[in-house]
């Protein structure tokens, strides 16, 4: 691999089943509201100067694709956040879709077997207007 930047659009342009719809995609709003029930944990992937800047999805967990450790630090993270359980359901998020979808595929890689991708991220994207433009509820970073 010559560097992570290059993996990380190879992972985006793949496409996997996952969680949500057939190709693994959920739309912002239908992530928070199984999110505020307690059926979904996000998992916000976006580096810390992103957190500050535009806050977090409320509950969600933070967990930077561009984790010291690397992937298998990332992925460690991932697991801790959800407490162990590979098969609890996870969407992954990012700014505009495309960590969130390399982040959706090395879950599934590790063994992650209920994964989604809110491909329309906090900002928007071709697939929605976004967490923020939605209107859906943030919280601070704390960090």
């Amino acid at each position: 691999m010559k560097s992570l930047a290059a993996f990380l659009f190879a992972m985006a342009l793949m496409t996997v089943p996952a969680l949500a719809a057939e190709d693994g995609l959920m739309p912002a709003d239908e992530a928070a509201a199984l999110a505020a029930g307690g059926e979904l944990t996000i998992i916000d992937v976006r580096s810390p100067r992103e957190w500050r800047e535009t806050g977090v999805p409320e509950g969600a967990s933070r967990v930077t694709i561009h984790h010291p450790g690397g992937m298998e630090g990332f992925l460690a993270e991932v697991l801790e956040a959800v407490e162990g359980d590979r098969e609890r359901p996870i969407a992954f998020i990012c700014a505009a879709g495309g960590r969130s979808s390399a982040a959706q595929q090395l879950a599934r890689e590790a063994g992650f077997t209920e994964v989604a991708d809110i491909d329309e991220g906090m900002l928007g994207s071709g697939a929605g207007p976004g967490w923020i433009a939605r209107g859906l509820p943030t919280e601070p970073c704390g960090c």
